[in-house]
């Protein structure tokens, strides 16, 4: 599950904290990063957990509409449209998912109350009405899982009230967000109700290789920023180094210890993705400025046949 993306963010996160909270070794660093990693992990179940206690949450407020129409007599009984699912039904019996839920101890149950109102939030948007007010009666389960896709992407992403929750959790869970939800949606795609229980949920790495990957582009940029803050320096034309934003040195830092360590990784690829961070990361206009020194860098190092690599990618090697 834990992809490249993911993995350079989480490297430049342990590499400004190992500076600014003056780490006493690479070996804690390196420690620090898979620790960030496997809990971005967790995040993921943690939010595939969520999808079954909304659900949960809904049951019961269809039992307790079920209640007051058997006493009053008054209205229409309440639709078990929306709580008939066979998708949900199958995630909540999730093997891993229990699994998570019993040996990592967390759940939803301390924060019910926010449940509740995102499962308010649901039922006022456009997704849930259109659902609800559908005419057809019998619905696939194709159409049950893309409803929770659909939830998902238009209601539980860009959630304020859930970056809340999940900030107080953990401090580094909203910048994974936006990486970690993809993944979500990814996993709802892949449900297929023939696999019940052992219905595979994405792993906390795809091999070895995105293991190793992580190790070594955190070494290469601790151990080595000395050489790479150097050759930086070079390109700052009329700029000093310690004049340049802390967050750009450490993204040009990483960036260019993944250009030398990782030949088979196209430039144009190990640029667009740092560029990427520096948008989301520093500020406004370090994108451009990035892009450009990075630029500048590799083709000098090619010139010199201090750098053999591809320009552009060739396969799958992001």
């Amino acid at each position: 599950m834990i992809n490249r993306e993911l993995i350079r963010l989480k490297v430049i996160q342990i590499t400004y904290a190992f500076y600014e909270s003056g780490m006493d070794s690479v070996e804690r660093a390196e420690d620090e990063l898979f620790k960030s990693l496997s809990q971005s992990h967790d995040l993921y179940l943690y939010l595939m957990q969520l999808i079954v206690e909304v659900h949960r949450i809904a049951e019961r407020a269809v039992d307790t509409a079920e209640s007051r129409f058997r006493r009053l007599g008054e209205g229409e009984p309440p639709s078990h449209k929306f709580i008939n699912n066979k998708f949900v039904e199958q995630l909540e019996v999730n093997a891993t998912l229990q699994d998570f839920t019993e040996h990592q101890k967390k759940s939803w149950i301390a924060d019910e109350d926010f449940v509740r109102r995102l499962y308010k939030t649901i039922v006022q948007s456009d997704t849930y009405k259109e659902w609800m007010e559908s005419p057809q009666v019998e619905t696939t389960y194709e159409q049950q899982r893309d409803l929770w896709r659909k939830l998902y992407k238009n209601v539980i992403i860009g959630n304020e009230d859930l970056d809340q929750v999940l900030e107080e959790k953990n401090v580094y869970w909203n910048d994974d967000r936006f990486i970690i939800d993809s993944f979500v949606l990814k996993t709802i795609k892949q449900f297929e109700p023939q696999n019940g229980a052992h219905q595979e949920l994405l792993p906390e790495f795809r091999d070895d290789e995105d293991r190793e990957f992580a190790r070594k582009l955190l070494r290469m940029s601790l151990l080595s920023a000395e050489t790479y803050r150097t050759l930086i320096s070079q390109f700052l034309h009329n700029w000093e180094l310690d004049r340049l934003a802390f967050m750009d040195l450490l993204i040009l830092q990483t960036a260019v210890a993944e250009l030398f360590a990782f030949p088979r990784i196209p430039i144009n690829v190990t640029i667009n993705e740092y560029v990427e961070i520096a948008k989301m990361y520093s500020t406004p206009r370090s994108g451009a400025y990035i892009n450009g020194l990075l630029d500048a860098i590799a083709h000098r190092l090619i010139e010199e046949g201090k750098l053999k690599k591809d320009i552009a990618p060739k396969g799958n090697n992001k």
